[in-house]
């Protein structure tokens, strides 16, 4: 069964390119935005728990700011190192709110 929490606000979220971290009932998120559209993932690299929402976008991922992990922001999968990933969130806009599942 979804879950579905507030996040942030609209005009809270990042630009297209950016990203900004975020924390819901004690879960941390990167928001990113990826071409004009959200993504919602697992906040902590798995290296060394670098914050990901700390770091930037390229192309389609979200690269760690401590050690250059990538991330592919609709999968989770690592593009570097291989058999790395992390959780993504399903992400949803309701009138001024973005929310996240984070079941």
């Amino acid at each position: 069964m979804a879950q579905w929490v507030r996040l942030c606000g609209i005009s809270e979220a990042p630009a297209a390119g950016k990203v900004i971290e975020a924390e819901v009932e004690g879960v941390g998120v990167c928001l990113a935005n990826v071409n004009g559209e959200l993504s919602a993932l697992d906040n902590w690299c798995p290296h060394r728990r670098g914050p990901l929402g700390q770091g930037w976008v390229e192309g389609e991922a979200v690269v760690c700011p401590w050690h250059s992990w990538t991330f592919n922001v609709k999968t989770g999968v690592a593009e570097y190192p291989e058999n790395e990933r992390i959780e993504v969130f399903p992400v949803r806009i309701e009138g001024e709110d973005v929310l996240v599942d984070i079941e």
